[in-house]
């Protein structure tokens, strides 16, 4: 049982982490509607760009938060110059636009940083705490803080504030959204960025569990996804509820499940993913769209 119980606190601290970077996109889909597949590439990049900030001698807390404002330029100024020109385009063009983009960042990244190993300081202390056998790291409780934060904040700003809801009625009907005064690109710009500022968060939990590498959100990325797809690409509860689903049963096939090895493990996500898809196409907490004809 104490076994059970620890698998179960490792999986929500692996839950967390793809929870928050599920919440980026979904928070970038349902301000621009896309799916950003180089997500994960630019939480990598921000993880660099925090690291380096460290090594020029700032303490971790302030690069994370500068990294933050810098990540958040660095997805408007990507929605501006790449992805507005094909916004209107077919979802192929779209897709094969982000996926270049995940090229991009992840070239970019090697070319500034090298593609060696880095070791990232860490702003979680290493404090655990043991019941019996059962052992419980302060990381586990910083990883669920941060995500009940982000939650938090990004449920005040979507239902409690006006600009939220400028960004929801952008989303949702661009047309209306400018004939009412809301200015669209600024809105659609502004989702790019909160979407790379929120993966910045994700970027600086991965680093602080491994080493710096500019392929280290290669896996994470896959799971988020399949965390989004589980949850529902249009709900932010489903983000979270998905995280800890992908999280918790990613720890127990590890546990239970050793003949599927490391390098299979990636199938646990996969069948989640078909499996929800096939019950409800459109997530555990989505709501299906209706369209007139």
């Amino acid at each position: 049982m104490i076994y059970f119980l620890q698998q179960l606190l490792n999986g929500l601290a692996t839950g967390a982490i793809y929870a928050s970077l599920g919440l980026a996109l979904v928070l970038i889909y349902r301000t621009t509607n896309i799916a950003n597949f180089a997500q994960g590439e630019m939480a990598t990049f921000s993880a660099f760009l925090t690291w380096q900030l460290t090594e020029f001698g700032l303490p971790i807390g302030w690069a994370i938060l500068i990294s933050l404002g810098l990540s958040l330029i660095m997805g408007a100024v990507t929605y501006v110059l790449i992805v507005r020109p094909v916004q209107y385009k077919d979802e192929m063009t779209i897709i094969i636009v982000t996926l270049g983009l995940f090229l991009a960042y992840n070239s970019a990244t090697g070319a500034i940083w090298g593609f060696m190993q880095k070791a990232s300081p860490s702003p979680l202390p290493e404090q655990t705490w043991t019941f019996g056998t059962l052992r419980v790291g302060a990381e586990l409780l910083a990883f669920v803080g941060v995500l009940v934060t982000i939650s938090a904040g990004l449920y005040v700003l979507f239902q409690r504030t006006r600009l939220g809801m400028a960004l929801r009625a952008a989303a949702s009907n661009a047309q209306s959204a400018q004939l009412v005064g809301i200015p669209y690109t600024a809105m659609m710009t502004l989702g790019w960025g909160m979407a790379a500022a929120l993966g910045s968060v994700s970027g600086a939990l991965v680093a602080s569990r491994l080493t710096l590498d500019p392929n280290m959100m290669g896996d994470v990325i896959i799971y988020a996804f399949a965390a989004a797809v589980v949850g529902g690409l249009s709900s932010y509860l489903g983000a979270v509820v998905g995280g800890v689903v992908v999280g918790v049963s990613q720890s127990f096939s590890t546990a239970y499940l050793p003949a599927l090895g490391a390098d299979l493990q990636i199938i646990v996500p996969l069948l989640l993913i078909v499996a929800v898809l096939i019950v409800k196409p459109e997530g555990l907490f989505g709501k299906a769209v209706q369209v007139r004809v």
